[in-house]
């Protein structure tokens, strides 16, 4: 990470074929989250609609140029973190990720906890630390999301992170549904 100005830590993505349990997981996951990906699109005045299977997705981002996995692990040791940012690697991106905590906060690490962060237009970011058990997933907006205002919905612009570290070593298995170029 620290290489890529990113953070400090180490991350791995699988390559294709994914792990069966990966795989299974996306295909599983994804049919979930397609109607709200879609009915963000048409709040926000997007036209790009979702197909109903991943494997469709998949096959969408594949025609693109977007061929390499996106699903990865993450370790952080003491000390590290995950800046804020966004998964974007294409064209085609889903609007929705998950990450899944490996590792028991209070036993195997302490800190690291998960940020979002929102940017308001003309206002300041506000930051939300999300608390995770072992187990624990979080759906999140990989890029922006719609807001309801007084004057109809408008776009908030979403990131993502990881405090730092203070003690152990904490694990994450990232789930991006889009593939990479």
């Amino acid at each position: 990470m620290a290489r890529h100005g990113f953070g400090r830590g180490e991350y791995r993505y699988f390559d294709y074929p994914l792990p069966d349990t990966i795989a299974l997981l996306r295909e599983a996951v994804y049919p979930h989250l397609v109607a709200t990906a879609n009915r963000w699109n048409a709040t926000m005045g997007i036209d790009m609609r979702y197909p109903s299977t991943h494997a469709a997705f998949i096959a969408r981002c594949h025609e693109s140029g977007q061929r390499r996995p996106t699903p990865l692990l993450l370790r952080y040791d003491r000390d590290d973190y995950n800046c804020l940012h966004q998964d974007l690697y294409g064209e085609h991106v889903f609007p929705l990720q998950m990450a899944i905590l490996l590792s028991q906060p209070e036993r195997d690490f302490e800190g690291g906890e998960f940020v979002l962060t929102e940017q308001r237009p003309r206002m300041q970011s506000r930051a939300e630390v999300v608390p995770l058990r072992q187990g624990d997933a979080v759906v999140f907006a990989v890029h922006h999301r719609p807001v309801q205002g007084t004057r109809g919905a408008y776009r908030v612009n979403m990131r993502h992170g990881v405090s730092r570290i203070r003690s152990g070593r904490r694990h994450t298995l990232g789930i991006v549904f889009h593939d990479a170029l």
